[in-house]
């Protein structure tokens, strides 16, 4: 009974093999669909990423404690960022970034805002290039490994009890979590009304990027089968837009399994001494020389402050973002501090909030914006954020007052010094800020214990130091002392691309 099996069976392993040898679909991936073709540049291209939350996610990316990535979602995030570029856009350069307002969506107990957004497209903009050029007569245009990130309020998105930009930026709004007023459809439909080519990126979680997707459809009438559920964070959504106006959906899946580890530089980064600034350490004693413990100083506070990451090749070369060599320092950070600083919490300013730029010109020149152009102010934030993600620390945002502010040194120094019924008594906390704020803030610091005189010396942070660390650190009863003996020790003098993922 048993021999006609035996007699078929090498037959069928025959077959099989012939079958498989011309590609059938016993294959494994045979099942899959094939990677889409790269979008085309003769199109106007939204393309979706949907950065991760507690909501939606891929199990181990988040951390459930901070609300931030781990070191897996990381790794996520440097290596979409690669398929993102190559894949979808083909190499070309993007044309906008577009990012969540962190603070409009904040998480867990503690209110800690959703820095993810910002995260998964950070190393994608470190992949394109924007080129500089300033008014001032001499000044050649000079392009970088950088694009700004646009990731500031709208009048609408603007959380309760935060201070209103004066003005509001219309050109570098970013998405709103909630969508107050249909905010997020006002900015995309104005990206396609011009009908003009482009590739304009968008990073939000997946409530918001689903939701837009099916906005936009309705509005501009696409009628589009949009993806009916979440999938993982390796999907990507683009609606290419043709110059007829008719629109199709591209669904591109990057596949990606990150390591569970923090990312290894390649090459790793060479070491660099503390000489980029005059040494000075200023040491302040209630009842000595005139000195007095101001009232409701906090106390058993350390205050490690450093510069946000590689922004200027030129003085005049400024989106507010980091450059290439930036990306490298950023994601060094935690090497660089380990045994230098012990913290508790990490601090930086709002992205939402924004600074001046300079002029700006697309790679091939065609789109230029203004002199008085604003780009959101994200370099600080991202500089600190990998330190974060390493040591499975907390990310706060300073945002009860404005950069733009005349007495913003004054508010800085009471934020971290004085108020909160001593929030940051007994912390330690690193603080990624700009530097043009940092030395104003110390001395009002001093100000308030009647030791101006002892203030910083005058060239304390000269415009090519990225690297020096100040230390404040007030003691049990509130005496002060403030020195910049430490550094990262990190060199990015010749990097000019960022690493590669």
């Amino acid at each position: 009974m048993n021999k006609p099996t035996v007699v078929w069976l090498p037959f069928l392993a025959l077959a099989m093999t012939l079958l498989a040898g011309c590609g059938s679909s016993f294959s494994p991936k045979s099942s899959e669909p094939p990677t889409p073709a790269s979008l085309s540049a003769n199109n106007l291209n939204l393309i979706f990423v949907a950065s991760e939350d507690l909501a939606y996610q891929a199990s181990g990316d988040i951390n459930p404690s901070t609300a931030n990535l781990t070191n897996q979602g990381l790794q996520r995030s440097l290596l979409m960022a690669t398929f993102l570029q190559q894949t979808v856009l083909g190499t070309n350069n993007v044309t906008g970034i577009y990012a969540l307002e962190p603070t409009t969506h904040l998480q867990t107990a503690n209110h800690y805002p959703d820095m993810v957004a910002l995260e998964t497209i950070q190393q994608f903009a470190m992949l394109n290039q924007v080129t500089m050029s300033s008014d001032q007569e001499g000044f050649t245009p000079r392009a970088n490994h950088s694009f700004p990130l646009n990731a500031s309020y709208s009048p609408a998105s603007i959380p309760s009890g935060f201070p209103v930009p004066s003005p509001f930026c219309p050109n570098c709004q970013g998405l709103d979590f909630n969508d107050r007023e249909g905010d997020n459809e006002g900015l995309v439909t104005g990206i396609v009304k011009p009908n003009a080519t482009g590739f304009y990126v968008f990073s939000a979680p997946w409530e918001t990027i689903s939701s837009l997707l099916a906005n936009i459809n309705k509005l501009e009438g696409y009628n589009l089968t949009l993806p009916a559920s979440y999938i993982s964070p390796n999907f990507i959504y683009a609606i290419s837009i043709a110059p007829s106006g008719r629109a199709h959906l591209v669904t591109y899946d990057s596949h990606i399994t990150p390591p569970a580890t923090y990312p290894v530089l390649s090459p790793p980064l060479a070491s660099a001494a503390c000489t980029a600034q005059t040494p000075f350490s200023i040491t302040v004693t209630g009842g000595q020389n005139g000195a007095v413990i101001p009232a409701g100083i906090n106390t058993n506070e350390t205050l490690y402050i450093i510069r946000h990451a590689d922004a200027h090749p030129q003085l005049y070369w400024d989106d507010n973002n980091y450059v290439g060599a930036g990306q490298w320092r950023a994601l060094d950070l935690p090497n660089a501090l380990l045994g230098k600083v012990n913290v508790d919490q990490v601090y930086s300013n709002d992205p939402s909030q924004f600074g001046p730029g300079s002029v700006l010109y697309s790679s091939d020149g065609s789109v230029r914006f203004s002199q008085d152009h604003n780009w959101s102010t994200v370099a600080p934030p991202l500089t600190a954020v990998p330190y974060a993600i390493a040591n499975n620390l907390p990310y706060n945002l300073v945002t009860g007052f404005d950069l733009s502010d005349s007495n913003v040194a004054q508010e800085t120094s009471t934020f971290f010094f004085f108020i909160h019924g001593g929030k940051f008594s007994n912390q330690r906390v690193l603080l990624a800020w700009s530097f043009q704020f940092i030395q104003p803030t110390i001395l009002k610091l001093l100000t308030s214990y009647n030791a101006a005189q002892q203030a910083p010396p005058a060239d304390e942070w000269p415009d090519t130091d990225y690297d020096t660390i100040w230390t404040v650190k007030l003691d049990a009863y509130g005496n002060l002392t403030v020195n910049n003996a430490l550094c990262e020790g990190i060199n990015t003098t010749l990097l000019v691309t960022p690493p590669q993922f």
